[in-house]
C-alpha cells in the first residue's frame, strides 16, 4: 500500500471560499494517519499562500475555523505546502509575501514525479 499522498490544488481558490477548507482537512487526516503529505499550489490556488489571504476567508457560514486554521492545523501534522514559481510570478509575489508554513518551491515536473512513483497516491482539487 501506498504511504505518501500529493495534493494539486488547481481550481481552489480564495474566491470560492467554501472549496478551501476540505482539501487541509483530508491532508490533515492523512497526516494524522501517519502518511506523507505533500500539497502543490498552482494558478489561483497559490493565492491562499498569501499572507493574510486565508486568514480572511470561511468555508462555512459559521465561521469558526478560517482557511488558515485548516492550513496550520494540517502543516502542525506534518503536510508540506510547495508554491509554483510560475504561479509566484503571474501574481507578482515573492517568497516574504507568502505564508510562514509555506515548505518551499517546487513545480510541475516534482508533482508529476510524484503521480508517477508507485509510492504516492494523487489527489486534485
Amino acid at each position: 500500500m501506498a504511504d505518501k499522498l500529493v495534493i494539486m490544488l488547481l481550481t481552489v481558490e480564495p474566491d470560492l471560499p467554501h472549496l478551501c477548507g476540505t482539501p487541509f482537512f483530508q491532508a490533515a487526516a492523512a497526516a494524522a494517519m501517519g502518511f506523507e503529505v505533500e500539497m502543490y499550489f498552482a494558478s489561483r490556488a497559490m493565492r491562499l499562500l498569501v499572507k493574510g489571504v486565508a486568514e480572511r476567508i470561511y468555508p462555512s457560514d459559521n465561521r469558526s475555523k478560517s482557511v488558515y486554521g485548516f492550513m496550520q492545523d494540517a502543516a502542525e501534522l506534518g503536510v508540506k505546502f510547495f508554491a509554483c514559481k510560475g504561479a509566484m510570478d503571474a501574481f507578482s509575489l515573492t517568497q516574504d509575501s507568502l505564508i510562514p508554513e509555506l515548505t518551499g518551491l517546487a513545480g510541475a515536473t516534482s508533482f508529476i514525479g510524484r503521480v508517477m512513483d508507485a509510492e504516492w497516491r494523487a489527489l486534485t482539487y
